[in-house]
């Protein structure tokens, strides 16, 4: 199965992917958003390929245009908020050279066809940092509703306690969007 939109291409990150990832993940305004501290080196990014850019819905981001991962959008296992099998969770980056230019609710937005409509998910799950305004915005314009905040919570990978903002999409709500 191909997921695509008008701009993007999914498909899984490979290894030769590894300098191109650590161009993007190197970034101090990248990684900490999303809870990992930015990539030292290609080989770290590799590392990452290889053990964690690897679930079965996890896909690079694939500019049409020029053929090159600019981020990744994910669907994995509800099991910080939920233990439905019918429900998963949604994660995502992009970037920064390309924020602003609605890439992500147009991946995510794919993403949430393909997990109600293929994957048959009755809701996904999806979460940002309370100082992470533009995956909130992402979230919202997709649909997604203010579900609980999990106050000062740990997040050993960027040595912080942060406010973590969690919302759900269930598929009738995604129906009538």
């Amino acid at each position: 199965m191909t997921l695509e939109t008008e701009r993007l291409l999914f498909r899984h990150w490979q290894p030769e992917d590894a300098a191109q990832l650590y161009k993007w993940a190197k970034d101090p305004d990248v990684g900490p958003m999303c809870g990992w501290a930015p990539h030292k080196s290609i080989e770290e990014s590799a590392w990452t390929i290889a053990n964690i850019l690897n679930g079965p819905e996890c896909y690079a981001l694939v500019l049409k245009e020029t053929g090159v991962p600019v981020g990744t959008a994910e669907l994995m296992k509800a099991e910080r908020f939920s233990k439905n099998s019918d429900e998963c969770e949604l994660g995502y980056w992009l970037a920064k050279p390309y924020w602003g230019e609605h890439l992500m609710p147009e991946a995510a937005g794919e993403l949430l066809r393909h997990a109600f409509e293929d994957l048959n998910m009755n809701a996904v799950w999806c979460a940002s940092f309370s100082d992470n305004p533009r995956s909130a915005r992402v979230q919202w314009k997709l649909g997604f509703r203010e579900q609980f905040t999990i106050a000062e919570m740990e997040f050993p990978l960027i040595h912080a306690v942060k406010t973590l903002n969690v919302r759900l999409l269930e598929k009738d709500g995604w129906k009538k969007q």
